[in-house]
């Protein structure tokens, strides 16, 4: 008996996605007349393939996935500190939450500057390719 408003929520395993979007190309692509026998068979390709390789297409869509997601495992790292430098280093206090909310504010405000700027270039070598294909044709005309 189901119930149609439980608050059950299934988890899909990691990976499993990726397992069967990889299928779901492959058949897009064969596009085979049998559906589950070619499943059967991508598979136990798939099976021999991580025998012989030791590669597991599910772990490492897992790790795709896990690295969008939990994305702040993946940030810069800090620079190891080279031996004793000549200048002294001052001791650095710990940064606090509303100074770290303005640094990413800064970058995010040069982020955006940059984007407009790459944005607003090229609009302008649009309009100069217009430009010039207007005059083009105006010249044609002219000769016509």
């Amino acid at each position: 008996m189901s119930v149609p408003f439980s608050n059950t929520h299934y988890r899909i395993p990691q990976g499993f996605g990726n397992l069967l979007e990889g299928l779901t190309c492959e058949i897009l692509r064969e596009q085979p007349d049998n559906i589950p026998s070619f499943a059967a068979a991508y598979f136990e390709n798939l099976l021999e393939k991580r025998e012989k390789t030791n590669f597991d297409p599910a772990e490492w869509g897992s790790k795709v996935d896990d690295r969008f997601y939990n994305n702040h495992a993946f940030k810069e790292q800090e620079p190891p500190e080279k031996e004793k430098s000549q200048t002294p280093v001052k001791e650095e206090t710990p940064v606090t939450a509303l100074e770290s909310s303005e640094e990413d504010k800064e970058k995010e405000e040069q982020a955006a500057v940059k984007i407009q700027a790459i944005f607003r270039g090229h609009l302008a070598r649009e309009e100069v390719k217009k430009m010039k294909q207007d005059d083009l044709e105006g010249k044609t005309k002219e000769n016509n």
